[in-house]
């Protein structure tokens, strides 16, 4: 799609980094490496909840800046600089899930074979580990950060990305739509159905006080 020129320059006027993009277009190198300043921990952070690994999301977090310079010659700015970088976040997120799932395959299929009665399904999971724990007993701060970590992480790939980007990025649904190539009322919808998803597996901490 092509974008008109008073897109472009609006674009320009009102995101600093849409600026600083520009100058990277220019060779700049010292804008290059303010842009990554500026969001390197940011899309770490996401593709970690996407991934699920720490070492691997520094791994795709190196290759999403590498495509970034790539594609420098051919930027014009259409949206905000932080959308058109989420859009190639998403990209490769999605490029290692399917990589990841197909390795994986085999493994899944023998873990399930050798754990016997424990539940496949990720909210089964959370809600066994709950009713293990003392329905009185408050959740520390550390306990209650993973328990939701681990709640984010059950969600399909889709909901897990509209929320990391409404949650960590304060994304309008605009901007979210966007960045994973949908329309706005299929995000109020993503969203919607995850957040229903995420209650049901947080429900067992929300009962009896377990949750200040």
């Amino acid at each position: 799609m092509s974008i008109s020129e008073s897109t472009a320059r609006r674009y320009e006027l009102q995101d600093p980094d849409v600026r600083l993009m520009l100058l990277v277009r220019d060779d700049d190198a010292a804008a290059f490496e303010e842009l990554m300043l500026r969001y390197q921990r940011r899309v770490v952070t996401v593709l970690e909840h996407l991934v699920s690994k720490r070492d691997l999301a520094e791994d795709l977090a190196q290759e999403v800046f590498m495509r970034v310079y790539r594609s420098r010659k051919t930027y014009v700015p259409g949206s905000r600089f932080s959308t058109w970088l989420f859009t190639i976040v998403n990209n490769v997120a999605s490029n290692a899930r399917r990589s990841l799932a197909r390795r994986k395959e085999v493994q899944v299929t023998s873990s399930v074979e050798q754990s016997g009665s424990q539940p496949a399904n990720p909210m089964e999971r959370i809600a066994t580990a709950a009713s293990g724990l003392m329905p009185t007993r408050q959740l520390d701060k550390s306990e209650m950060g993973s328990i939701v970590r681990q709640a984010v992480e059950s969600l399909n790939e889709r909901q897990r990305m509209a929320v990391l980007l409404s949650k960590f990025e304060e994304m309008s649904y605009a901007d979210i739509a966007e960045t994973m190539g949908m329309s706005v009322q299929a995000i109020k919808s993503l969203l919607s159905r995850a957040r229903a998803n995420l209650k049901e597996a947080l429900q067992p901490y929300l009962q009896e006080g377990t949750v200040p």
